[in-house]
Order: structure tokens, then sequence, then C-alpha cells
């Protein structure tokens, strides 16, 4: 089962991972300024995760596939890594979708 993983950056702002059951990362957060906005995030990711449309498939400047999970009004709420192949981008999106609804949150600030 996956989890999400909040997380301090050195500036005090806070992000979330989403981690596979394998500890793979597959999903980053942006930063937010207080930790009840990063709860939020991650709210947002489950109820978005399973929506096809809420996925925006990218190329990164050095031709490596990527991912954008975006919420209803647009705004981007988690990144996934550089992948090697559009096919496993794609696996990428599928275990984001698997994992997400059910992930239990680990908060590692507290």
């Amino acid at each position: 089962m996956g989890k999400f993983v909040i997380k301090t950056q050195k500036d005090g702002q806070f992000y979330f991972n989403l981690v596979a059951g394998n500890g793979q990362s597959i999903l980053k957060s942006e930063a937010y300024t207080t930790k009840p906005a990063c709860l939020n995030g991650i709210n947002s990711v489950k109820s978005n995760a399973a929506d096809d449309n809420r996925y925006e498939k990218n190329e990164s400047k050095n031709g490596k596939p990527y991912f954008n999970l975006k919420a209803g009004n647009g705004q981007v709420i988690g990144t996934s890594e550089l992948y090697e192949s559009v096919a496993s981008r794609d696996n990428g999106i599928s275990s984001v979708k698997n994992n997400a609804p059910e992930a239990t949150i680990d908060d590692t600030t507290v």
C-alpha cells in the first residue's frame, strides 16, 4: 500500500511525496507554506488521482517523459520523476491511480 510522506524543506515549507508500496517515490508536491495547506494537497491528490483527464503528460527539455497531476482548477498538485520511456511514465500514472486513494499519511515533521 502507498503512503504520503510529509517533509519540511530547509526554508520551513512543507511538501509531500507519494511513495508506492515498494518504497519508490511516484509523485512529489510543490512547496506549501503551512501543514494544513499540504494536507489539503494530499486530499486533492486522493480525489483527483482516478481521473484520466487530470494527468498532463509532458516531456522534459532533455526528452525524458514525465507527468503532472492537476486539480479541477488546473493547478498542478504533483509532479512525477523523469522516466526513461513513455511506457514507464504511463506505468507511473497507473501507480498513482492505484496507490493514492487509500494511501496513509506519514508525517515526518512531528
